[in-house]
């Protein structure tokens, strides 16, 4: 699956994918073909940081 263009989808993607398959940011984009620092970006554009505790990205408080 290609990586989601809308923000909002992203994050859902992301986070899924965080939780069932990868243990960071970084090891999601090698493993699925994209930018970390893209992904992290564009979800910072929409106010969500990653935790790492969480292992996801959450909204900033």
């Amino acid at each position: 699956m290609a990586v989601p263009k809308d923000p909002y989808m992203l994050l859902s993607w992301v986070n899924m994918k965080l939780r069932d398959f990868y243990p960071s940011p970084e090891e999601l984009a090698a493993g699925e073909s994209a930018d970390a620092g893209e992904i992290r970006e564009r979800l910072e554009k929409i106010g969500y940081f990653y935790d790492s505790d969480k292992n996801q990205f959450v909204i900033h408080a």
